[in-house]
């Protein structure tokens, strides 16, 4: 479990860095905003590019990615219906809540705890595949159509996909993925760079949220939301993709990895992804802060029951 708690511990040094330089508004009134437009314009895509753009997509397309894509689906379908229609909140939140609910920390916390719990980096491609490739642009795609001022024709939504900058990133690094092109290091060295920034920006982005705020306030009228979301994430998440794995024949480590990587805390991008869209953001913050918490001891649990 130590790669568990470095790989926590690296994740809070640079969220408490967030917090401070936010409380002695070091970068000003409007930082937060800028870093949130930073990491999703700019940062992530490059992120998103140079990660698919290295993947080897005949290792990752098996039973591991169809166990991780039916828990997330699974997870945020159920979840959405929750909100959407038993707690009456608006289609745009409701999204972005069951962000909250199934996305999960699969690089800066998923590569870390891959090496150091499961052994192997390529357990955790997988989900890092899915999450990337389909299921948070998938995220972001019905963002953009549910926050339209106007109806989405067929020509709209495809520009849509086109303007998003992480949609784009994506689907590049999956064509450079299956096409086996070696982009030039003059070109990849830049982005990597500039990806580089993406998860530290984030970090900072969200630590500088926390100033003046505690998770779980009775004001915000979303203790509801944002406790459902955090239960889904740490234990339906990972028992819905334990019961499909089951039914898989999967066992032994690949059943492990699985489930500890869905069991992952919820990812940071759902906060930048809440604050650019303007809607869930208590939801989204709340749920990133109390799962990154109950995680390690989430995970300690799977541990002591599948090994």
């Amino acid at each position: 479990m130590l790669g568990v708690l470095a790989g926590f511990f690296v994740v809070w040094a640079i969220i408490l860095v967030g917090m401070f330089v936010g409380r002695r508004k070091v970068l000003g009134e409007n930082a937060r905003s800028v870093l949130s437009a930073l990491t999703f314009f700019v940062a992530s895509p490059a992120l998103l590019f140079e990660t698919l753009s290295k993947a080897k997509l005949q290792e990752v397309f098996a039973a591991p990615l169809l166990v991780t894509a039916v828990g997330a689906i699974v997870t945020a379908a159920l979840f959405f219906v929750i909100v959407r229609f038993l707690l009456k909140r608006a289609a745009p939140e409701s999204l972005t809540s069951s962000m909250s609910a199934s996305l999960a920390n699969s690089a800066n916390l998923g590569i870390p705890i891959a090496v150091y719990v499961l052994g192997d980096a390529s357990y955790v491609a997988p989900l890092l595949i899915f999450q990337l490739a389909f299921f948070t642009p998938l995220f972001l795609m019905a963002l953009d159509a549910t926050t339209s001022s106007h109806r989405t024709t067929p020509g709209g939504f495809a520009l849509m996909i086109l303007r998003n900058p992480m949609i784009v990133g994506s689907a590049l690094g999956l064509v450079v993925a299956g096409t086996g092109w070696q982009v030039p290091e003059l070109v990849m060295q830049p982005i990597h760079l500039i990806g580089g920034a993406a998860i530290p920006a984030m970090l900072i982005a969200f630590g500088m949220s926390l100033n003046g705020s505690r998770p779980l306030q009775a004001a915000e009228g979303r203790r509801i939301d944002t406790l459902l979301s955090s239960v889904f994430k740490l234990v339906v998440h990972p028992a819905v993709a334990y019961v499909f794995a089951l039914t898989l024949g999967m066992e032994g480590q690949a059943l492990f990895a699985v489930v500890v990587t869905s069991a992952l805390p919820t990812a940071q991008n759902v906060f930048v992804a809440a604050s650019r869209y303007r809607t869930g953001i208590t939801v989204a913050k709340d749920t990133v802060l109390i799962t990154t918490i109950v995680a390690v001891p989430a995970m300690i649990g799977v541990a002591l029951l599948l090994t």
